[in-house]
C-alpha cells in the first residue's frame, strides 16, 4: 500500500495535480469533458453509497493507454480502456508493440457502450469525409489518449502521415472543441460515447458538422480486426445531426490488475450489477447496457479472479 501511494503521488504529480490522499479505489478515466469521467463519478456514487466506509475516486487522465500503464504498474486500481487499447497491451501490438514489458498484469472486468469514431468539422471547411482531411488543420489527440491511437490506426490505414495535414496539433478533448471554434484547426476526432457534451458544443456553436468515416480502407481496418465494429452515430442526438452518419467503433473497457484484491473486485462487479438500472439512469450513453454482453464483449484480458468469481455466482458463465 505505502508503494502505491508513492506511485499514485508520483502519477498526480506526473499529470499536474495535487498529491493527495489516495481514495481506497483510484479510477482513471479522461477528460472531464468526455463519457470515460462519468463513468469513474458514477462508479463512484454507486461503490461509496453501497459499500461500508470505502472511498473512490475518479482521476482526469490523459486516457486509455496511460490507464493501461497506470493499471499494469498498480498506480490504479481501475482504468477505463478502450478495447482496442486493451487487446494492443495484452499483445504487445499497435501503440504497445516497441514496449519490453508485457502487460500480464491486466485483468478484465467489464466492458459498457460502443464508442464510435467521431470526426467533426467546420461547415465552412468543406470537409464531409474522412478522405477531405488531408491538407487541412486537423486536432489528431493528445499522447496517451485513446483517441490519438485510434486517428494513427485510421491514418495508417489510409497510408497518411501527419505532413499529409497542413497541420497536426495535439490537442486533449478537454480542449479541441474551442479550438475547432476560433478555427485554430478545421477538424477534431474524438473517440466517445454519445450524445457528448464536447461535441455538442462544437455542433451548436461552431457551426459544425460530424463527418462520415467510410470507404473500402476503413471496412477492410474493420474486418482485420477483432476489437472494431462497423457503427454509426444516430441522428437526432446533435443540432442539425438528423440522419445517422457513417463510421466505425470500439468499446469502453473497464480493466484491473492481477494484484488488485479479489474481495475489493468483487464488491465493484457486484455493487454495479446489483445496481443496473441506477446505473442506466445516470447517462444516456449507459442506458442500453446488458449485463450478459458486458461480461464478454471488447474483452482481451483474462477476467480477474474477483469478477470470474461473481459472474459464477449468477450463472453467467
Amino acid at each position: 500500500m505505502i508503494c502505491r501511494r508513492l506511485v499514485l503521488s508520483l502519477l498526480l504529480t506526473f499529470i499536474g495535480l495535487p498529491a493527495t490522499q489516495a481514495a481506497d479505489i483510484v479510477i482513471g478515466t479522461a477528460s472531464k469533458s468526455g463519457v470515460y469521467f462519468q463513468v469513474g463519478r458514477a462508479l463512484c456514487r454507486l461503490i461509496e453509497r453501497s459499500s461500508k466506509g470505502l472511498s473512490c475516486e475518479a482521476l482526469e487522465t490523459a486516457g486509455s493507454v496511460f490507464n493501461l500503464q497506470n493499471v499494469q504498474v498498480g498506480a490504479l486500481e481501475l482504468g477505463l480502456v478502450q478495447s482496442d487499447i486493451q487487446f494492443h497491451g495484452v499483445n504487445r501490438s499497435g501503440p504497445f508493440r516497441f514496449v519490453d514489458a508485457p502487460h500480464d498484469n491486466v485483468r478484465a472486468l467489464f466492458s459498457l457502450y460502443t464508442e464510435p469514431f467521431t470526426l467533426v468539422a467546420r461547415r465552412d471547411s468543406g470537409i464531409r469525409n474522412l478522405d477531405d482531411l488531408k491538407g487541412r488543420r486537423v486536432n489528431i489527440g493528445n499522447p496517451g489518449s485513446g483517441q490519438r491511437a485510434t486517428m494513427e490506426v485510421v491514418m495508417d490505414a489510409k497510408g497518411w502521415s501527419k505532413d499529409d495535414f497542413q497541420l497536426a496539433t495535439e490537442l486533449p478533448a478537454s480542449q479541441q472543441s474551442l479550438a475547432l471554434c476560433h478555427n485554430r484547426v478545421q477538424a477534431m476526432v474524438y473517440t466517445v460515447g454519445h450524445p457528448n457534451p464536447s461535441v455538442a458544443k462544437a455542433v451548436k456553436l461552431c457551426r459544425s458538422v460530424i463527418a462520415e468515416v467510410s470507404g473500402p480502407d476503413i471496412e477492410r481496418l474493420v474486418s482485420d480486426t477483432p476489437y472494431y465494429t462497423l457503427d454509426h452515430i444516430p441522428g437526432g442526438l446533435y443540432a442539425g445531426v438528423d440522419e445517422p452518419v457513417r463510421t466505425f467503433g470500439v468499446l469502453a473497457t473497464v480493466v484491473s490488475s492481477v494484484d488488485v484484491d479479489e474481495e475489493l473486485v468483487y464488491l465493484v462487479i457486484k455493487t454495479l450489477f446489483e445496481n443496473i438500472e441506477r446505473f442506466r439512469a445516470m447517462h444516456r450513453v449507459f442506458q442500453p447496457l446488458e449485463p450478459r454482453r458486458m461480461i464478454k464483449d471488447g474483452l482481451s484480458a483474462p477476467l480477474h479472479k474477483g469478477a470470474e468469481r461473481y459472474y459464477r455466482e449468477k450463472g453467467w458463465m
